[in-house]
């Protein structure tokens, strides 16, 4: 069943990717015919088809190899990762349909609105790893290490990235408009802003673990290499914390050249020069995002997190599952982890 299932997955992105494919082959050069007047197009630009047909490419790829993760190994929270990239792939083939309705305002939100919120879920991907690889660890580690009790973050900043997903949802929609697009611009940018700020400390909450960890408990490592379980078809378990660890940092990195380059685009205005060149979109916002994504192909988190589904204790904690080899940490009341 979960063949079937997986099969069916790698069909509907491959069905996605052809269907783009035959758009391209046919319309490769059309425009709006019912334009007359030359007026302006909604997006500031004629965008092009080709390298929205490679993104399609790419992003339905590493989505298809989500899915079919996800359906052997599993865990729900994984499923923002897949609704993520899908969305970002929808976005992608809507920058084809306005490549041939350029003066479509309705078809231009959805675009836009697909592309600017859909690496919300990719944050929250983040956000709910953290907490579970602290966990994993076992909660004494936890409890000594994060910055803030693991069973808060998920609600803290999960909550902060709907808030800031909301803002950007209205302002985004508004910058499509031309007689608002000032207003709209400057709301989707506080909520961009206010991303940016929230994922940063996020990001140093990330580090702050990774090393208190390491300094506090040892920092060699025993258990696999990188090179050794790396790929995008095991579902083998891995007992080296550090690979999932380091890979997460990756992605924030990504993830915050994203971040930058929203803000600086829409600081420009609607018609300024991040806006109107779309390739500065495809270098700094899809690829590091598709980078970042991309590296869960290879890791999947849930070969380092528990597959059961997680027990919790009389005070509501999550229960620790070791992921380190048995007396790696032989400091005092750690020495069983």
């Amino acid at each position: 069943m979960l063949q079937r299932i997986s099969f069916l997955s790698v069909f509907l992105y491959s069905l996605a990717f052809v269907a783009a494919s035959q758009d391209v082959i046919s319309n490769l050069d059309a425009r709006d015919a019912t334009n007359t007047e030359k007026q302006r197009p909604v997006a500031g630009f004629f965008m092009k088809v080709w390298p929205a047909v490679i993104g399609i490419a790419l992003y339905g790829l590493s989505g298809a190899i989500h899915c079919i993760q996800f359906f052997r190994i599993g865990q729900r929270y994984m499923l923002t990762l897949i609704i993520g990239m899908t969305c970002f792939m929808l976005g992608l083939i809507m920058r084809i349909v306005v490549s041939h309705s350029p003066y479509s305002l309705g078809v231009y939100i959805i675009e836009d609105l697909l592309v600017l919120l859909s690496p919300c879920a990719f944050l929250a991907t983040d956000y709910m790893l953290l907490s579970r690889l602290a966990n994993s660890l076992g909660q004494d580690i936890a409890d000594d290490c994060l910055l803030i009790p693991a069973r808060r973050i998920t609600k803290i900043f999960v909550w902060s990235d709907v808030i800031t997903f909301f803002i950007q949802s209205g302002g985004g929609g508004l910058s499509a408009n031309q007689k608002s697009a000032s207003l709209g611009t400057k709301i989707a940018m506080i909520g961009l802003i206010l991303q940016l700020l929230s994922f940063g400390l996020f990001a140093i909450m990330l580090v702050a673990f990774g090393f208190r960890v390491i300094l506090q408990f040892g920092s060699t490592a025993h258990g696999e290499s990188l090179s050794s379980v790396a790929s995008p078809f095991k579902t083998s378990s891995i007992s080296n914390w550090k690979i999932l660890y380091f890979t997460m940092c990756l992605t924030c990195v990504g993830i915050l050249i994203r971040s930058i380059f929203r803000i600086a685009e829409f600081a420009g205005g609607y018609t300024g020069f991040l806006s109107i060149h779309e390739g500065y979109f495809y270098c700094l916002d899809a690829l590091p995002l598709w980078i970042a994504m991309t590296l869960y192909c290879f890791v999947w988190p849930s070969r380092f997190i528990n597959k059961h589904e997680e027990i919790a204790t009389g005070r509501g904690t999550l229960a620790g599952v070791p992921l380190v080899e048995q007396g790696k940490y032989q400091r005092g009341p750690y020495t069983n982890y």
